[in-house]
């Protein structure tokens, strides 16, 4: 694991760095909740179902939440710094546990007092987030992005803060559906509705298909998940570089560090 490490900080180096700054786009003041936020169907996950699927940023008392805080600090500063308000999150393969991670950072977000969180799951052809949640209405985010219908009808909230978007089956046009103008649209429609102070899409992972890549010029940066001991460093060297040609890579967060004190579950850089 520590050879990863290395060779991952290496090969950033050895690219000059992959986090560029959008001068464009400026980091606007928490304003007044829109009220559409009031508007959306409230959801309050299963603590249970939470526990048994990873996701524990709304447990108190978990040792591991102080990791989740900690990257939650980090991911605001960087955000704040570049004026980037949407994130996508993805992993070179499957199994990675982007769709966890992406959540409990969405959640880790969403304890900060007045905030205004957003988590999509645009992974379409094996969604998950909704399952992890325990969510049984049939909300699609395929149709959002294809432009059908209002965002209250495609959205829950989580108590105040957090609102998700979860796709209730796959999607078998899920590249066109990424990759089209109406899910452009269907983006800005949605942060000049909500006004939120970070959007998290949980996307495909990159290799097996070109989802993505689709979806990058919607995006303003991208988390890139990789797997301890499971993950080829090639892999992830490949996915960084393709991501950091084209859009803005925020960091390689190393998931499944199984071999770390109990102290640390994760590494981020």
């Amino acid at each position: 694991m520590e050879r990863i490490r290395i060779a991952i900080e290496k090969a950033r180096e050895a690219r000059n760095g992959v986090i560029q700054a959008r001068p464009d786009v400026q980091s606007a003041p928490v304003a007044e909740k829109p009220e559409i936020w009031d508007d959306l169907e409230q959801f309050t996950p299963s603590p249970r179902k939470l526990a048994r699927n990873r996701i524990i940023s709304s447990q108190q008392g978990n040792a591991a939440l102080v990791h989740y805080d900690m990257m939650r600090t980090r991911f605001q500063a960087t955000c704040k710094k570049n004026g980037w308000k949407t994130i996508g999150v993805t992993s070179p393969g499957v199994g990675c546990g982007k769709s966890v991670t992406a959540t409990n950072l969405a959640l880790s977000l969403a304890k900060q007092r007045d905030s205004r969180i957003v988590l999509i799951d645009g992974d379409m052809r094996r969604p998950n987030i909704g399952q992890m949640l325990g969510v049984t209405t049939r909300k699609m985010m395929a149709s959002f992005l294809s432009g059908d219908g209002q965002i209250q009808d495609h959205f829950l909230r989580i108590g105040y803060t957090l609102a998700i978007g979860t796709n209730a089956e796959p999607s078998e046009n899920a590249s066109e559906v990424l990759l089209s103008d109406q899910a452009g649209q269907a983006m800005a429609d949605l942060m000049a509705a909500m006004r939120p102070d970070y959007v998290l899409v949980d996307l495909p992972p990159m290799l097996p298909t070109d989802d993505v890549m689709a979806f990058l010029p919607k995006v303003d940066a991208m988390l890139l998940v990789a797997a301890a001991e499971d993950t080829k460093l090639k892999d992830v060297d490949l996915c960084e570089r393709e991501l950091g040609e084209q859009s803005n890579v925020m960091g390689v967060i190393l998931n499944k560090c199984r071999h770390l004190p109990e102290t640390q579950e994760y590494a981020y850089y």
